[in-house]
């Protein structure tokens, strides 16, 4: 293999100083009330001494600690009631105290810090030329391994090389959250789907309406509780429809945070053991306009369930469950826009091989085809999707990472059809990228990983983790990756290209002309064969194939006219476009006389040239 992949220096790795606040839950009464107790008996004096020092400590580590102290105290009242006192009148100092001891802080990433993607920035305003401002996103790992989405910025330059902003001191929690209102069909439609089956949800639906929220399901689930002994997988069941009613919100950020002050962190019961893995990916819709989805899988601790973000600014962010039976497994994968009317996705449903899914409704799906299984020893134990695809023009490119012995993981990539994903078109039959000895070393040793790649200035940008530790950023031409691949009977993809490629003959006594035009149409995707005079592209013509002739008129020899009056006498049917420095009626209409398909004056203006060659081409077909 000739795979030319270039390692960054750059290392995002965990730090310990990104903390959040979050509520001190000692889940025992007697102790909240004692605790409580303990403050209330405090004079006024003791009280602002031990806010004032609290707050010493802690606001210059936080946003807002006053407004969370507030928050937690809010969480407690109803205790403080319990305890005979009057809670409106409670002097705000106290209010803020017994807040504080009820407030602990979290860091985010002081485990690890792995398992990026790379999307398109929706701000790409003051840039200089050929630079790309992209927001980066990481699983973010602390105490208790808890999972969060944590963000980082920076510019990609012309030469891919990337400028990060320096991430502030200061991490936000959303400002607001705001939960959702279920419909009890759907509802019990994803219980079944998550395999969720007891007689006990039954007894708790039938307390509510059609149309219901998290506050009344829990409020059906309270009057069961008292009326009935709960054997132990009943009450595992109760905890799954408490998980899947809170998997539906919506967040919101300040507008005065920036983008790596902002943490997604488990809002809801169904993701307690985490947020995994997400795969962002900027979505266009067929009107053009922007959305970007991130699919994930959300943790409680006894079951998974897959979930998609949707964000149109990266401040507010709508959180839904995903619902199917082909939704029920890690490694999603949204593609970037529709194919053939319907939405597409990328899984694999039985842990193994690549699927691809199709469906009308994004939260929906129910259909599933498979497009890869393991062939070689690197991805024998199983293999999966790196991210969301990446539209070329050869096919849509996937980056998949893959299992083999010792637990060894890789990435490689593969191409699918652009109008029929279903169908394989290529694969790398070596890895793109595996852990070199710096790498190796982590929580998961051997752990190469990637949620999603993006493509800038012709070259893959591939953001990746190292054993679910730390994270690095590696490049790789795309031109060099696709040349590498192989087609599924192992002819090379390069190969397959040349003699699928649209193969132009041009002829021209300007040496100039000839390296300038055919330098841009082979960038363009053309075999181009180049002579300089009409008699070398007629014995051309007659040993080789060729799609189309791009000939000058004035040539001394033999010119552009003589080659075409001859073609016409031996039977050569070729579309012919003839380039002139010499642009009168009579040659146009000579040209014309002649069959020739386009008559194009002289300086030829190579962006209109593509669009007229592809248009004869197209008709040509």
């Amino acid at each position: 293999m000739s795979l030319d992949v270039r390692r960054s220096s750059i290392r995002f790795y965990p730090n310990s100083k990104r903390v959040i606040t979050r509520f001190f839950d000692l889940g025992n009464d007697s102790r909240k009330k004692n605790i409580i107790k303990n403050i209330l008996s405090l004079s006024t004096v003791e009280c602002n001494f031990q806010l004032n020092q609290v707050l010493r400590e802690f606001s210059n580590r936080h946003r807002n600690i006053t407004k969370v102290f507030k928050n937690h105290f809010e969480k407690v009242q109803d205790i403080v009631a319990s305890l005979d006192n009057d809670v409106k009148a409670l002097p705000r100092e106290k209010k803020l105290l017994i807040g504080a001891f009820f407030t602990n802080e979290y860091s985010l990433e002081s485990t690890a810090f792995f398992n990026p993607s790379i999307v398109e920035d929706p701000y790409q305003g003051n840039l200089s030329k050929g630079e790309k401002r992209v927001i980066l996103s990481f699983r973010a790992t602390g105490e208790g391994h808890i999972s969060s989405i944590a963000f980082r910025n920076g510019i990609l330059s012309e030469n891919n090389q990337l400028n990060l902003e320096e991430p502030g001191d200061l991490v936000d929690m959303p400002e607001f959250v705001t939960r959702f209102e279920y419909e009890k069909s759907t509802f019990l439609s994803k219980l079944d789907e998550m395999n969720i089956k007891k007689d006990v949800i039954g007894t708790i639906m039938d307390k509510l309406d059609e149309k219901f929220t998290y506050g009344l399901l829990l409020g059906a689930i309270d009057s069961v509780i008292k009326n009935q002994e709960l054997s132990y997988s009943r009450k595992k069941v109760i905890q799954a429809m408490k998980w899947l009613a809170c998997s539906h919100y919506e967040v919101t950020f300040s507008m005065d945070t920036a983008i790596s002050d902002r943490v997604l962190f488990p809002v809801s019961y169904a993701e307690k053991n985490g947020i995994e893995d997400a795969r962002f990916v900027k979505f266009v819709d067929d009107d053009g306009s922007v959305t970007y989805y991130a699919t994930y899988t959300a943790y409680d601790g006894y079951a998974i369930l897959p979930k998609l973000i949707e964000t149109k600014d990266f401040y507010h962010f709508v959180v839904k469950p995903l619902h199917g039976d082909y939704a029920q497994n890690k490694g999603l994968a949204l593609f970037p826009r529709k194919i053939n009317g319907s939405y597409a996705m990328l899984s694999r449903i039985d842990g193994v091989s690549n699927y691809v899914m199709f469906s009308d409704d994004i939260t929906l799906w129910d259909s599933a085809s498979i497009i890869q299984s393991p062939k070689y020893p690197w991805e024998f134990v199983q293999i999966g999707n790196a991210g969301s695809p990446i539209e070329t023009e050869y096919g849509w490119l996937v980056i998949t990472h893959s299992v083999g012995p010792v637990r060894t993981y890789s990435l490689g990539a593969i191409l699918l059809d652009l109008d029929d994903p279903t169908r394989l078109i290529a694969r790398l039959k070596e890895p793109l990228l595996k852990a070199n000895e710096k790498e190796r070393e982590g929580y998961v040793p051997n752990a190469i990983y990637s949620c999603g790649v993006m493509i800038h200035n012709g070259e893959v940008i591939i953001p990746y983790a190292m054993s679910d530790f730390a994270s690095s950023i590696a490049t790789i031409s795309l031109e060099n990756l696709l040349s590498e691949m192989v087609t599924e009977n192992n002819t090379s993809f390069k190969d397959f290209l040349n003699t699928n490629k649209t193969s132009i003959l041009l002829a021209d006594d300007d040496a100039t002309i000839r390296r300038l035009l055919t330098k841009f149409l082979s960038e363009q995707g053309f075999l181009v064969t180049a002579v300089s005079d009409g008699i070398d592209a007629l014995m051309l013509l007659g040993r080789e194939k060729f799609d189309l002739v791009l000939s000058d008129v004035g040539m001394p020899n033999f010119d552009g006219f003589q080659l075409l009056r001859l073609m016409n006498e031996k039977g050569i049917d070729i579309p012919v476009v003839f380039l002139t420095g010499n642009y009168t009626s009579e040659s146009l209409e000579k040209s014309a006389a002649l069959g020739a398909v386009e008559y194009i004056k002289k300086p030829v203006k190579v962006d209109e040239l593509l669009k007229i060659l592809n248009r004869l081409l197209v008709i040509s077909q």
